[in-house]
């Protein structure tokens, strides 16, 4: 991945009515898992062919996006998995557009019927309307971006998916919650060739089979561009060589 990918905020989020298409550009709204929340949920915002995609909305997403000034600005939603560091605020963000702009929703795009179903299942019980808040949209809608199903390889009998985006010869994934690294990486290894950035979810605790533990990505640093995300940064290791997002300030919103 270019340099494009780690962008100044005053570069991000760029208006729509720009002509020449951006490179992708993401950054950060938190890099923690359920149980960092001084880190916030890890979330991000990416901005692929001249769109804005949340990708997950943990608890600690909805206030995040307020405090800074984001909400609004993002033009579709991305769910890797319904765990609630990654979904618990999803609620929150389709009532506040509904509501502060006068019924207008979001779109979530969804991998596969039976995740819309979870995800309509999940929105329902909160949104008791839940066609009212949101729209729907297929994946495949979007040129330029796939999802890889993860089911079970972090968490026994569970649906996750990590993402795939394309755009100018340059690939970018996002893994998701991910215990089993080879399934990803083996699969990226069948793809054409081209510069691969991956924002993968890790863990220092040898003992944590849900996520990635960082000897698990470190054979493959040769091969790609790795960040580690979803942590505590300050648990890592001398002897980890996987530079943490949590780490880059060009990879995170501010404050």
């Amino acid at each position: 991945m270019t340099n494009q990918t780690a962008v100044s905020s005053g570069k991000y989020l760029r208006s729509s009515r720009k002509i020449k298409p951006i490179q992708m550009e993401i950054k950060f709204i938190g890099t923690g898992g359920a149980f960092e929340p001084q880190y916030f949920n890890s979330a991000a915002i990416l901005n692929f062919n001249n769109k804005n995609f949340l990708i997950d909305a943990g608890f600690t997403v909805y206030p995040r996006l307020l405090a800074l000034n984001l909400l609004f600005k993002i033009d579709y939603i991305l769910i890797t998995h319904l765990h609630n560091d990654h979904s618990g605020s999803l609620a929150n963000i389709l009532l506040h557009k509904y509501f502060y702009q006068h019924g207008r929703k979001f779109t979530i795009l969804y991998q596969s019927e039976k995740f819309k179903k979870q995800l309509e299942e999940f929105l329902v019980i909160q949104l008791k309307d839940t066609a009212k808040y949101v729209d729907f949209a297929p994946l495949e809608d979007i040129s330029g971006i796939s999802a890889l199903d993860t089911f079970g390889l972090h968490s026994e009998g569970f649906q996750t998916y990590s993402f795939i985006f394309e755009e100018e010869n340059e690939r970018l994934v996002y893994s998701g919650d991910l215990g089993q690294t080879d399934f990803l990486f083996k699969h990226l290894q069948t793809l054409p060739a081209c510069p691969t950035t991956v924002f993968h979810d890790i863990t220092f605790d040898s003992q944590n089979k849900g996520h990635a533990h960082y000897t698990m990505l470190q054979p493959y640093q040769s091969q790609f561009k790795i960040f580690g995300y979803h942590c505590n940064p300050t648990e890592n290791p001398q002897e980890n060589t996987i530079p943490l997002v949590a780490n880059q300030p060009n990879l995170i919103f501010p404050g």
